[in-house]
Protein backbone atom coordinates (compact mmCIF):
# COMPACT_ATOMS: atom_id res chain seq x y z
CA UNK A 1 0.00 0.00 0.00
CA UNK A 2 1.84 3.63 -0.87
CA UNK A 3 1.59 6.58 1.80
CA UNK A 4 -1.82 6.99 1.89
CA UNK A 5 -1.17 10.70 4.07
CA UNK A 6 1.63 11.44 2.31
CA UNK A 7 0.03 11.03 -1.27
CA UNK A 8 -3.10 12.86 0.05
CA UNK A 9 -2.06 15.48 1.93
CA UNK A 10 1.56 16.22 2.10
CA UNK A 11 4.21 15.72 4.71
CA UNK A 12 2.78 17.10 8.16
CA UNK A 13 -1.00 16.34 9.60
CA UNK A 14 0.76 17.71 13.37
CA UNK A 15 -2.49 20.42 13.42
CA UNK A 16 -5.00 17.43 13.19
CA UNK A 17 -5.67 17.83 16.51
CA UNK A 18 -7.83 19.44 19.51
CA UNK A 19 -6.81 22.87 20.74
CA UNK A 20 -6.84 21.53 24.12
CA UNK A 21 -4.05 18.90 23.25
CA UNK A 22 -2.20 21.23 22.44
CA UNK A 23 -2.69 23.99 25.50
CA UNK A 24 -2.00 20.60 27.57
CA UNK A 25 1.33 19.96 26.20
CA UNK A 26 2.22 23.67 26.68
CA UNK A 27 0.97 22.83 30.08
CA UNK A 28 3.58 20.18 30.25
CA UNK A 29 6.35 22.19 29.02
CA UNK A 30 6.06 25.04 30.91
CA UNK A 31 5.95 22.87 34.25
CA UNK A 32 8.88 20.92 33.52
CA UNK A 33 7.28 17.52 33.31
CA UNK A 34 7.27 16.86 29.53
CA UNK A 35 9.46 14.50 29.36
CA UNK A 36 8.04 12.48 31.79
CA UNK A 37 7.15 9.04 31.12
CA UNK A 38 3.86 8.17 30.15
CA UNK A 39 2.00 4.51 29.25
CA UNK A 40 -2.08 5.10 27.22
CA UNK A 41 -4.23 3.09 25.64
CA UNK A 42 -6.86 3.55 23.10
CA UNK A 43 -10.03 1.26 23.93
CA UNK A 44 -13.58 1.28 23.12
CA UNK A 45 -16.29 0.83 25.96
CA UNK A 46 -19.14 -0.91 24.07
CA UNK A 47 -19.34 -2.66 20.97
CA UNK A 48 -20.93 -1.08 17.72
CA UNK A 49 -23.98 -2.12 16.51
CA UNK A 50 -24.76 -4.21 19.45
CA UNK A 51 -22.55 -7.05 18.01
CA UNK A 52 -20.63 -9.90 19.42
CA UNK A 53 -17.15 -8.91 18.15
CA UNK A 54 -15.29 -6.17 16.42
CA UNK A 55 -13.00 -5.79 13.38
CA UNK A 56 -9.74 -3.48 14.45
CA UNK A 57 -9.03 -1.34 11.89
CA UNK A 58 -6.58 1.98 11.50
CA UNK A 59 -2.94 0.30 12.17
CA UNK A 60 -1.76 1.36 8.26
CA UNK A 61 -2.75 4.66 8.46
CA UNK A 62 -1.31 4.64 12.31
CA UNK A 63 1.97 3.95 10.77
CA UNK A 64 2.18 6.42 7.86
CA UNK A 65 0.59 9.05 10.08
CA UNK A 66 3.47 8.75 12.84
CA UNK A 67 6.25 8.55 10.16
CA UNK A 68 5.41 11.58 9.23
CA UNK A 69 4.58 13.35 12.16
CA UNK A 70 6.21 16.51 12.61
CA UNK A 71 5.25 20.03 12.99
CA UNK A 72 5.79 21.94 9.72
CA UNK A 73 6.92 26.29 9.05
CA UNK A 74 3.80 26.86 8.17
CA UNK A 75 2.25 24.98 11.42
CA UNK A 76 4.07 26.53 13.61
CA UNK A 77 3.00 30.03 11.51
CA UNK A 78 -0.51 29.20 11.98
CA UNK A 79 0.19 28.37 15.77
CA UNK A 80 1.76 32.10 15.81
CA UNK A 81 -1.39 34.13 15.38
CA UNK A 82 -3.53 32.49 17.93
CA UNK A 83 -4.50 34.16 21.20
CA UNK A 84 -5.82 34.17 24.57
CA UNK A 85 -8.12 36.39 26.19
CA UNK A 86 -6.04 39.25 26.97
CA UNK A 87 -5.19 39.02 23.38
CA UNK A 88 -1.47 37.72 23.44
CA UNK A 89 -0.07 35.26 21.85
CA UNK A 90 -1.25 32.19 23.32
CA UNK A 91 2.03 29.97 22.86
CA UNK A 92 5.21 31.60 23.97
CA UNK A 93 7.96 31.61 20.98
CA UNK A 94 10.61 29.18 22.74
CA UNK A 95 7.78 26.53 23.07
CA UNK A 96 7.07 26.52 19.23
CA UNK A 97 10.38 26.49 19.00
CA UNK A 98 10.50 23.14 20.63
CA UNK A 99 7.36 21.79 18.82
CA UNK A 100 9.42 23.05 15.13
CA UNK A 101 12.20 20.58 16.95
CA UNK A 102 10.27 17.60 18.06
CA UNK A 103 10.80 14.31 16.94
CA UNK A 104 8.01 11.32 17.69
CA UNK A 105 10.83 8.97 20.18
CA UNK A 106 8.08 6.75 21.58
CA UNK A 107 7.31 2.92 21.65
CA UNK A 108 3.35 2.05 20.08
CA UNK A 109 2.44 -1.64 20.21
CA UNK A 110 -1.03 -2.24 18.34
CA UNK A 111 -3.32 -5.26 17.41
CA UNK A 112 -2.65 -5.97 13.71
CA UNK A 113 -4.79 -4.51 10.91
CA UNK A 114 -8.54 -6.74 10.74
CA UNK A 115 -7.45 -8.43 14.55
CA UNK A 116 -10.84 -9.52 16.23
CA UNK A 117 -11.01 -7.28 19.22
CA UNK A 118 -13.56 -6.79 22.54
CA UNK A 119 -14.81 -4.15 24.67
CA UNK A 120 -12.30 -2.49 27.56
CA UNK A 121 -9.38 -4.40 25.43
CA UNK A 122 -6.25 -1.70 24.27
CA UNK A 123 -6.10 -1.46 20.45
CA UNK A 124 -2.83 0.69 20.70
CA UNK A 125 -0.80 1.46 23.63
CA UNK A 126 2.20 3.68 23.77
CA UNK A 127 4.60 4.65 25.43
CA UNK A 128 7.01 7.47 25.59
CA UNK A 129 7.59 11.19 26.53
CA UNK A 130 4.24 12.02 27.58
CA UNK A 131 3.76 15.30 25.65
CA UNK A 132 4.17 12.96 22.67
CA UNK A 133 1.54 10.82 23.70
CA UNK A 134 -0.49 13.70 24.24
CA UNK A 135 0.15 15.16 20.96
CA UNK A 136 -1.28 12.00 19.61
CA UNK A 137 -4.40 10.97 20.86
CA UNK A 138 -7.25 13.00 18.81
CA UNK A 139 -5.23 11.54 15.59
CA UNK A 140 -4.79 8.30 16.57
CA UNK A 141 -8.35 8.09 18.10
CA UNK A 142 -10.17 9.72 14.56
CA UNK A 143 -8.50 6.88 12.90
CA UNK A 144 -8.86 3.79 15.04
CA UNK A 145 -12.87 4.64 15.93
CA UNK A 146 -14.10 5.77 12.56
CA UNK A 147 -12.06 2.32 10.56
CA UNK A 148 -12.66 0.00 13.31
CA UNK A 149 -16.69 1.03 13.02
CA UNK A 150 -16.64 0.85 9.16
CA UNK A 151 -14.95 -2.63 9.34
CA UNK A 152 -16.81 -4.19 12.28
CA UNK A 153 -19.93 -3.01 10.00
CA UNK A 154 -18.42 -4.78 6.91
CA UNK A 155 -18.30 -7.98 8.95
CA UNK A 156 -21.80 -7.64 9.50
CA UNK A 157 -22.78 -6.87 6.31
CA UNK A 158 -20.64 -10.18 4.91
CA UNK A 159 -21.33 -12.54 7.47
CA UNK A 160 -25.46 -12.15 6.27
CA UNK A 161 -24.37 -12.18 2.29
CA UNK A 162 -22.17 -15.54 3.26
CA UNK A 163 -20.93 -16.68 0.79
CA UNK A 164 -21.70 -14.11 -1.98
CA UNK A 165 -19.91 -11.16 -2.86
CA UNK A 166 -20.52 -7.78 -1.52
CA UNK A 167 -19.50 -4.40 -3.26
CA UNK A 168 -18.75 -1.24 -1.65
CA UNK A 169 -19.96 1.27 -3.58
CA UNK A 170 -20.50 4.27 -1.00
CA UNK A 171 -18.14 6.67 -2.18
CA UNK A 172 -20.97 9.46 -3.28
CA UNK A 173 -22.32 9.08 0.12
CA UNK A 174 -19.31 8.88 2.12
CA UNK A 175 -18.67 11.90 5.40
CA UNK A 176 -16.08 13.57 2.87
CA UNK A 177 -13.13 12.69 0.59
CA UNK A 178 -11.27 10.66 3.42
CA UNK A 179 -14.09 9.45 4.85
CA UNK A 180 -15.04 7.50 1.52
CA UNK A 181 -11.68 6.73 0.87
CA UNK A 182 -10.50 5.22 4.77
CA UNK A 183 -13.80 3.81 4.80
CA UNK A 184 -13.54 1.86 1.74
CA UNK A 185 -10.36 0.47 2.78
CA UNK A 186 -11.98 -0.43 6.53
CA UNK A 187 -15.14 -1.84 4.52
CA UNK A 188 -12.44 -4.11 2.47
CA UNK A 189 -10.72 -4.97 6.07
CA UNK A 190 -14.05 -5.71 7.49
CA UNK A 191 -15.09 -8.24 4.27
CA UNK A 192 -16.31 -6.42 1.41
CA UNK A 193 -15.02 -7.65 -2.03
CA UNK A 194 -14.61 -5.04 -4.08
CA UNK A 195 -15.12 -0.93 -4.24
CA UNK A 196 -16.34 1.36 -6.36
CA UNK A 197 -13.88 3.56 -5.43
CA UNK A 198 -11.11 3.74 -8.41
CA UNK A 199 -8.94 6.30 -5.87
CA UNK A 200 -8.96 3.38 -3.24
CA UNK A 201 -8.13 0.83 -5.79
CA UNK A 202 -5.15 3.06 -7.11
CA UNK A 203 -3.98 3.76 -3.34
CA UNK A 204 -4.98 0.34 -1.56
CA UNK A 205 -5.26 -2.27 -4.40
CA UNK A 206 -8.68 -3.43 -3.43
CA UNK A 207 -10.37 -4.89 -6.63
CA UNK A 208 -12.41 -2.31 -8.24
CA UNK A 209 -15.76 -3.06 -9.92
CA UNK A 210 -18.78 -0.85 -11.47
CA UNK A 211 -20.48 -0.62 -14.67
CA UNK A 212 -22.95 2.11 -15.65
CA UNK A 213 -25.68 4.04 -14.00
CA UNK A 214 -29.43 5.56 -15.29
CA UNK A 215 -28.18 8.34 -17.07
CA UNK A 216 -26.67 5.88 -19.64
CA UNK A 217 -29.92 4.77 -20.14
CA UNK A 218 -31.84 7.45 -19.74
CA UNK A 219 -29.45 9.04 -22.55
CA UNK A 220 -30.60 6.90 -25.25
CA UNK A 221 -34.40 7.36 -27.00
CA UNK A 222 -34.89 3.65 -25.99
CA UNK A 223 -33.30 0.72 -23.37
CA UNK A 224 -32.48 -1.70 -25.90
CA UNK A 225 -30.12 0.87 -27.54
CA UNK A 226 -28.45 1.95 -24.45
CA UNK A 227 -27.73 -1.83 -23.25
CA UNK A 228 -26.41 -2.61 -27.30
CA UNK A 229 -24.11 0.39 -27.17
CA UNK A 230 -22.95 -0.09 -23.80
CA UNK A 231 -22.09 -3.62 -24.95
CA UNK A 232 -20.32 -2.39 -28.26
CA UNK A 233 -18.05 -0.38 -26.01
CA UNK A 234 -17.56 -2.83 -23.25
CA UNK A 235 -18.39 -6.37 -23.70
CA UNK A 236 -16.08 -7.38 -21.39
CA UNK A 237 -18.26 -5.57 -18.58
CA UNK A 238 -21.44 -5.96 -19.04
CA UNK A 239 -24.04 -5.87 -16.48
CA UNK A 240 -27.14 -4.06 -17.33
CA UNK A 241 -29.07 -1.67 -14.89
CA UNK A 242 -32.40 -2.85 -15.63
CA UNK A 243 -34.86 -0.65 -13.37
CA UNK A 244 -34.87 2.55 -15.17
CA UNK A 245 -38.06 1.95 -16.99
CA UNK A 246 -39.91 -1.32 -16.40
CA UNK A 247 -37.49 -4.01 -14.38
CA UNK A 248 -38.87 -7.33 -16.00
CA UNK A 249 -39.02 -5.76 -19.32
CA UNK A 250 -35.45 -4.57 -18.32
CA UNK A 251 -34.24 -8.27 -17.73
CA UNK A 252 -35.34 -9.16 -21.31
CA UNK A 253 -33.92 -6.21 -23.14
CA UNK A 254 -30.37 -7.64 -21.42
CA UNK A 255 -31.18 -11.25 -22.69
CA UNK A 256 -31.46 -9.66 -25.85
CA UNK A 257 -28.29 -8.00 -26.01
CA UNK A 258 -26.30 -10.94 -24.00
CA UNK A 259 -27.45 -13.04 -27.06
CA UNK A 260 -25.43 -10.91 -29.33
CA UNK A 261 -22.50 -10.91 -26.75
CA UNK A 262 -22.42 -14.54 -26.51
CA UNK A 263 -21.86 -14.66 -30.79
CA UNK A 264 -18.89 -13.07 -30.46
CA UNK A 265 -17.33 -14.80 -27.45
CA UNK A 266 -18.68 -12.26 -24.68
CA UNK A 267 -20.63 -12.94 -21.86
CA UNK A 268 -23.59 -11.23 -20.09
CA UNK A 269 -21.97 -11.03 -16.70
CA UNK A 270 -24.77 -9.37 -14.62
CA UNK A 271 -27.83 -7.58 -14.22
CA UNK A 272 -28.59 -4.79 -11.75
CA UNK A 273 -31.72 -4.59 -9.47
CA UNK A 274 -31.94 -1.05 -7.95
CA UNK A 275 -35.57 -1.03 -7.09
CA UNK A 276 -38.52 -2.60 -6.52
CA UNK A 277 -39.74 -5.91 -4.33
CA UNK A 278 -35.84 -7.33 -4.55
CA UNK A 279 -37.14 -10.63 -3.47
CA UNK A 280 -39.77 -10.91 -6.23
CA UNK A 281 -38.06 -9.48 -9.03
CA UNK A 282 -34.64 -11.56 -8.60
CA UNK A 283 -36.83 -15.09 -8.88
CA UNK A 284 -39.00 -13.31 -11.98
CA UNK A 285 -35.38 -12.29 -13.19
CA UNK A 286 -33.33 -15.87 -12.85
CA UNK A 287 -36.37 -17.29 -14.04
CA UNK A 288 -36.03 -15.19 -17.39
CA UNK A 289 -32.30 -15.57 -17.27
CA UNK A 290 -32.38 -19.46 -17.01
CA UNK A 291 -34.82 -19.89 -19.50
CA UNK A 292 -32.93 -18.29 -21.92
CA UNK A 293 -29.64 -20.39 -21.21
CA UNK A 294 -27.84 -17.48 -19.15
CA UNK A 295 -27.53 -19.65 -16.04
CA UNK A 296 -24.54 -18.19 -14.66
CA UNK A 297 -25.36 -14.80 -15.54
CA UNK A 298 -24.93 -13.00 -11.67
CA UNK A 299 -28.23 -10.55 -10.37
CA UNK A 300 -26.60 -7.98 -8.26
CA UNK A 301 -28.74 -5.87 -6.12
CA UNK A 302 -28.94 -2.56 -3.91
CA UNK A 303 -31.11 0.22 -3.08
CA UNK A 304 -29.94 1.24 0.76
CA UNK A 305 -29.04 -3.08 1.29
CA UNK A 306 -27.71 -3.45 4.60
CA UNK A 307 -27.39 -6.22 6.90
CA UNK A 308 -30.51 -6.64 7.83
CA UNK A 309 -32.58 -6.59 4.85
CA UNK A 310 -30.08 -8.76 3.30
CA UNK A 311 -30.93 -11.75 6.11
CA UNK A 312 -34.70 -10.84 5.29
CA UNK A 313 -34.01 -11.19 1.36
CA UNK A 314 -31.93 -14.61 1.61
CA UNK A 315 -34.76 -15.70 4.03
CA UNK A 316 -37.40 -14.93 1.73
CA UNK A 317 -35.44 -17.07 -0.87
CA UNK A 318 -34.39 -14.09 -2.88
CA UNK A 319 -32.33 -15.39 -6.18
CA UNK A 320 -29.55 -12.58 -5.37
CA UNK A 321 -25.96 -13.38 -6.33
CA UNK A 322 -23.77 -10.00 -5.78
CA UNK A 323 -24.80 -7.51 -3.23
CA UNK A 324 -24.35 -3.57 -3.53
CA UNK A 325 -24.01 -1.64 -0.31
CA UNK A 326 -23.72 1.74 -0.16
CA UNK A 327 -24.84 4.31 1.92
CA UNK A 328 -25.59 2.47 5.09
CA UNK A 329 -22.67 0.42 4.83
CA UNK A 330 -20.05 3.44 4.05
CA UNK A 331 -21.48 6.04 7.25
CA UNK A 332 -22.55 3.74 9.66
CA UNK A 333 -25.54 4.71 8.94
CA UNK A 334 -27.54 2.83 12.93
CA UNK A 335 -24.43 4.30 14.55
CA UNK A 336 -22.55 7.18 14.18
CA UNK A 337 -19.28 7.01 16.45
CA UNK A 338 -17.39 4.02 17.94
CA UNK A 339 -16.61 5.86 20.88
CA UNK A 340 -13.13 4.83 21.53
CA UNK A 341 -11.55 6.53 23.81
CA UNK A 342 -7.12 7.42 25.24
CA UNK A 343 -6.39 7.05 28.64
CA UNK A 344 -3.44 7.28 30.52
CA UNK A 345 -2.65 4.40 32.59
CA UNK A 346 0.67 4.80 34.34
CA UNK A 347 3.56 7.84 34.02
CA UNK A 348 7.33 7.47 35.49
CA UNK A 349 9.78 9.88 36.51
CA UNK A 350 13.34 9.21 35.83
CA UNK A 351 15.22 6.15 37.86
CA UNK A 352 11.86 5.44 39.87
CA UNK A 353 9.37 2.78 39.10
CA UNK A 354 6.16 3.01 37.30
CA UNK A 355 3.39 5.36 39.08
CA UNK A 356 0.01 3.43 37.92
CA UNK A 357 -2.80 5.90 37.11
CA UNK A 358 -6.59 5.10 37.36
CA UNK A 359 -9.86 7.42 36.06
CA UNK A 360 -12.69 7.00 38.05
CA UNK A 361 -16.60 7.49 37.19
CA UNK A 362 -20.06 7.65 38.68
CA UNK A 363 -20.71 4.53 35.64
CA UNK A 364 -18.54 1.08 36.30
CA UNK A 365 -17.92 0.92 32.14
CA UNK A 366 -15.87 4.31 32.20
CA UNK A 367 -13.42 3.37 35.37
CA UNK A 368 -10.13 3.37 33.74
CA UNK A 369 -7.61 0.39 33.79
CA UNK A 370 -4.24 1.03 35.55
CA UNK A 371 -1.13 -0.84 33.94
CA UNK A 372 0.49 -1.10 31.23
CA UNK A 373 -1.45 -3.72 29.29
CA UNK A 374 -1.16 -7.07 26.90
CA UNK A 375 -4.11 -8.92 25.58
CA UNK A 376 -3.82 -12.38 25.68
CA UNK A 377 -5.88 -14.78 23.97
CA UNK A 378 -6.53 -18.48 24.36
CA UNK A 379 -7.52 -20.99 21.91
CA UNK A 380 -7.60 -24.52 21.44
CA UNK A 381 -6.07 -26.34 18.01
CA UNK A 382 -9.99 -24.63 16.76
CA UNK A 383 -11.76 -23.03 18.80
CA UNK A 384 -10.65 -19.36 21.02
CA UNK A 385 -11.79 -19.58 24.61
CA UNK A 386 -10.81 -16.20 26.19
CA UNK A 387 -9.12 -13.48 26.13
CA UNK A 388 -7.21 -11.84 28.87
CA UNK A 389 -6.14 -8.02 29.96
CA UNK A 390 -3.27 -8.31 32.04
CA UNK A 391 -0.40 -6.11 33.19
CA UNK A 392 3.17 -6.94 31.06
CA UNK A 393 5.53 -5.59 33.91
CA UNK A 394 4.38 -7.44 36.81
CA UNK A 395 4.45 -11.44 37.54
CA UNK A 396 1.39 -13.55 35.56
CA UNK A 397 0.10 -15.86 39.11
CA UNK A 398 -1.11 -19.50 37.88
CA UNK A 399 -3.87 -20.66 37.77
CA UNK A 400 -4.26 -17.90 35.70
CA UNK A 401 -7.73 -15.91 36.08
CA UNK A 402 -9.64 -13.59 34.35
CA UNK A 403 -12.19 -11.60 36.00
CA UNK A 404 -15.36 -9.43 34.60
CA UNK A 405 -14.37 -5.61 34.76
CA UNK A 406 -17.68 -4.79 35.69
CA UNK A 407 -18.83 -7.80 38.06
CA UNK A 408 -15.84 -9.49 39.71
CA UNK A 409 -17.66 -12.40 40.61
CA UNK A 410 -17.77 -13.41 37.22
CA UNK A 411 -14.58 -15.28 36.62
CA UNK A 412 -13.44 -18.22 34.83
CA UNK A 413 -10.10 -20.39 35.17
CA UNK A 414 -8.06 -20.96 32.48
CA UNK A 415 -5.43 -24.04 32.76
CA UNK A 416 -1.62 -23.84 32.51
CA UNK A 417 -1.35 -26.28 29.37
CA UNK A 418 -3.37 -23.74 27.34
CA UNK A 419 -2.03 -22.39 24.35
CA UNK A 420 -2.34 -18.59 23.84
CA UNK A 421 -1.09 -15.55 21.62
CA UNK A 422 -0.40 -11.86 22.75
CA UNK A 423 -2.34 -9.72 20.68
CA UNK A 424 -0.72 -5.82 20.76
CA UNK A 425 2.78 -6.24 18.33
CA UNK A 426 5.75 -4.11 18.46
CA UNK A 427 5.17 -1.29 15.62
CA UNK A 428 7.62 1.70 16.74
CA UNK A 429 10.45 1.46 19.10
CA UNK A 430 11.61 4.35 19.70
CA UNK A 431 10.38 6.35 17.17
CA UNK A 432 11.15 3.61 14.15
CA UNK A 433 9.08 1.69 12.84
CA UNK A 434 10.06 -2.28 13.71
CA UNK A 435 6.66 -3.39 12.30
CA UNK A 436 6.04 -3.94 8.45
CA UNK A 437 2.26 -4.71 7.51
CA UNK A 438 1.26 -7.90 5.79
CA UNK A 439 -0.64 -6.81 2.55
CA UNK A 440 -3.76 -6.53 1.63
CA UNK A 441 -4.74 -10.23 0.89
CA UNK A 442 -2.99 -11.88 3.70
CA UNK A 443 -4.98 -9.33 5.83
CA UNK A 444 -8.43 -10.66 4.50
CA UNK A 445 -7.12 -14.44 5.13
CA UNK A 446 -5.94 -13.37 8.79
CA UNK A 447 -9.49 -11.93 9.47
CA UNK A 448 -11.55 -15.03 7.99
CA UNK A 449 -8.70 -17.19 9.84
CA UNK A 450 -9.77 -15.76 13.11
CA UNK A 451 -13.29 -15.26 12.50
CA UNK A 452 -13.41 -19.54 11.73
CA UNK A 453 -12.12 -19.93 15.48
CA UNK A 454 -15.00 -18.23 16.86
CA UNK A 455 -18.07 -20.04 18.29
CA UNK A 456 -20.84 -19.47 15.90
CA UNK A 457 -23.16 -17.64 18.52
CA UNK A 458 -20.44 -15.06 19.11
CA UNK A 459 -20.87 -14.38 15.20
CA UNK A 460 -24.32 -14.06 14.72
CA UNK A 461 -26.09 -10.30 14.19
CA UNK A 462 -28.75 -10.49 16.71
CA UNK A 463 -28.10 -11.29 20.32
CA UNK A 464 -24.89 -12.62 19.87
CA UNK A 465 -23.12 -14.74 22.60
CA UNK A 466 -20.99 -13.33 24.79
CA UNK A 467 -17.23 -14.07 24.56
CA UNK A 468 -15.63 -13.93 27.38
CA UNK A 469 -12.63 -11.64 28.13
CA UNK A 470 -11.52 -10.34 31.72
CA UNK A 471 -9.15 -8.54 33.24
CA UNK A 472 -6.41 -10.89 34.75
CA UNK A 473 -6.99 -11.51 38.41
CA UNK A 474 -3.85 -9.44 39.71
CA UNK A 475 -4.53 -6.55 37.66
CA UNK A 476 -8.20 -6.67 38.53
CA UNK A 477 -6.88 -6.94 42.22
CA UNK A 478 -4.54 -4.05 41.78
CA UNK A 479 -7.87 -1.82 40.02
CA UNK A 480 -10.03 -2.25 42.72
CA UNK A 481 -6.82 -1.34 45.21
CA UNK A 482 -6.50 2.00 42.91
CA UNK A 483 -10.73 2.71 42.68
CA UNK A 484 -10.86 1.94 47.11
CA UNK A 485 -7.36 4.58 47.52
CA UNK A 486 -9.12 7.40 45.19
CA UNK A 487 -12.43 7.41 46.71
CA UNK A 488 -10.72 7.60 50.14
CA UNK A 489 -11.31 3.93 51.18
CA UNK A 490 -9.10 1.09 52.85
CA UNK A 491 -11.43 -1.76 53.07
CA UNK A 492 -13.81 -3.54 50.24
CA UNK A 493 -16.86 -2.80 51.21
Amino acid sequence: MVSTIGTLYGPSLALLTDLYQLTMAYSYWNSGTYTKEAVFHLYFRKAPFNNGLSIACGLHYTIDYLKRFRFDKDDIAYLKTLLGSDGKALFPEDFLEYLANLKFTCDVDCVPEGTIVFPQEPLLRIQGPIIECQLLETALLNIWNFQTLVATKAYRVKHAAGADPVLEFGCRRAQGVDGSLTASWAAHVGGCDSSSNVLAGKVFGIPVSGTHAHSWVMSFDDELTAFKEYAKALPNNCVFLVDTYDTLEGVKHAIEVGKLLKADGHKLLGIRLDSGDLAYLSIEARTLLDDAGFTDTKIVASNDLDENIIASLNAQGAQINVWGVGTKLITAFDQPALGGVYKLAATKEPNKDWKYTIKLSEQAAKISTPGIQQIRRFFTDDRYLADAVYDSNSPLRKPFVIVDPLDMTRRKQISDDTQFNDLLVPVFREGKQVYSPPARPEIKSYVAEQLNKFHPTIKRLLNPHEYPVGLEQDLQKLRTELILKARGLTQPV
